[in-house]
């Protein structure tokens, strides 16, 4: 019986690897046949102000705008540039507005069953249609320290007994949808960094100094969040097998 058992385990085993193996296939064969792209990114014009660990469990998150970083813009630039080797890549107009206000990110194991609430944005808010692909471009949330969430482009002050840390990051996420059918090809959230510092979020994030003022105008803060996106952007469409020598 025990024979039997880990033959049905064995078998078991077998097809997940069967099955993964062929849906690899399925994406990689999708994917290659992209020639047209469009590109929308909607990370929002805000950045969020967080206080967390020992003093901020009371305290709510504050934001500001940053409307004037025209970080969206500088997305979609990068992205564009990255992708043109291989991809026609063609200007798209939608409602930045409406993908920005989709708050729930289905990247998330819990919500892995329910439909992309992006699908039918696409469809019907993207002009032009009938492009091979379309990449969309919207904020990711992540833990931080004491569980407290955050998301998107922001500045967090975490305290601790011993000392007080500053964190910026810029977290995001990124899908790949069919043109045509308008399914979710492949969708990841952009990796962290590196791994290094003293308090962590998952994504894109850095420690920064007390000489980081939070106020919008401040150029090194935007500076400092232009660079996570830049050095991120060509690692997370690496992984997602968009551009080479990832």
């Amino acid at each position: 019986m025990r024979r039997t058992a880990f033959l049905w385990i064995g078998l078991a085993a077998a097809c997940v690897a069967l099955g993964a193996a062929a849906a690899f296939e399925t994406r990689a064969s999708r994917i290659q046949a992209i020639k047209t792209i469009g590109i929308v990114s909607a990370i929002g014009d805000e950045m969020s102000l967080t206080q967390a660990g020992l003093t901020g469990l009371g305290n709510s998150a504050q934001s500001v705008s940053i409307s004037a970083w025209g970080l969206d813009e500088l997305i979609v630039q990068q992205t564009t540039r990255l992708l043109a080797g291989r991809y026609r890549v063609q200007p798209v107009t939608y409602r930045r507005a409406a993908f920005a206000a989709i708050r729930d990110s289905v990247v998330t194991p819990v919500n892995l069953l329910r439909s992309d609430p992006f699908k039918e944005l696409v469809r019907s808010d993207i002009t032009p249609q009938g492009l091979d692909a379309y990449i969309v471009i919207t904020r990711a949330r992540s833990k931080l320290g004491n569980g407290r969430s955050v998301e998107g482009v922001g500045f967090a002050e975490y305290r601790t007994l011993l000392a007080n840390y500053g964190l910026i990051h810029a977290l995001y996420e990124v899908r790949l949808i069919e043109g045509k059918s308008f399914d979710v090809i492949e969708k990841r959230a952009a990796a962290p960094l590196d791994n290094t510092g003293t308090v962590r979020i998952g994504g894109p994030s850095g420690q920064v100094d007390d000489t980081f003022d939070v106020p919008a105008a401040n150029e090194r803060l935007r500076a400092a969040i232009a660079d996570l996106i830049t050095r991120s952007l060509p690692v997370t469409l690496g992984d997602m097998h968009l551009i080479d020598g990832q």
